[in-house]
C-alpha cells in the first residue's frame, strides 16, 4: 500500500492511498482523484523523502537552521491538515445531523420560519440571490459550500 502526499490547485493537502504506484497514475489518468475539501481533479503528488538520521554532522549552524525552517514548514503543514480534519468533521456532523432538502431549501427554511412546517435542521441548495433574500427576511442561513458529489464520498 502506497500513502501519498498530494495537493490540488487550491492549495488542500491530503493524503490518498494506493495499491501502487502505477494504480495512482491510471487513476489520476482517469480523472478518479478529486480534492475531499474542494472537488479539483487538478491533483498533484508531492515530492516525499526518506527520513535519514546522520549520527555525524560537519557544519551545527546549518542543520540547526535548516531543522529549524524544516520545523516551521512541518508545522504549518500540520496546522493546515489538522483545520482541514475538523472542517470535514463539523461538515460530516451537518449532514448527519440534518435533512437534505435539495433544490427546495429556500423554500422550507421559510416553511420552518413561519411555523408552517415542524423545526428541525436542513441543508440543501441555494442561490447566493435565495440566501441573501432568506437573510433579508430574518431567516438565519449559514453557507457550507461543498464539492458536487461530496456528500456520497464523506472520508
Amino acid at each position: 500500500m502506497k500513502v501519498l502526499d498530494l495537493r490540488c490547485a487550491h492549495d488542500h493537502t491530503f493524503e490518498g492511498w494506493f495499491a501502487s504506484e502505477e494504480d495512482f497514475v491510471d487513476q489520476q489518468a482517469r480523472h478518479l482523484i478529486t480534492c475531499p475539501m474542494c472537488g479539483d481533479e487538478a491533483v498533484t503528488r508531492l515530492p516525499s523523502a526518506p527520513r535519514l538520521n546522520l549520527s555525524t554532522q560537519r557544519d551545527t549552524q546549518a542543520p540547526a537552521r535548516s531543522a529549524d525552517a524544516a520545523r516551521s514548514a512541518g508545522d504549518a503543514r500540520q496546522i493546515q491538515q489538522q483545520l482541514q480534519q475538523l472542517w470535514l468533521r463539523a461538515v460530516r456532523h451537518v449532514m448527519a445531523n440534518s435533512e437534505d432538502v435539495g433544490e427546495r431549501f429556500a423554500e422550507e427554511a421559510r416553511r420552518i420560519h413561519y411555523q408552517e412546517t415542524p423545526e428541525r435542521n436542513i441543508h440543501g441548495v441555494a442561490s447566493p440571490e435565495e440566501a441573501a433574500e432568506l437573510i433579508d427576511e430574518g431567516i438565519e442561513v449559514l453557507p457550507l459550500p461543498l464539492p458536487a458529489d461530496f456528500k456520497d464520498r464523506l472520508q
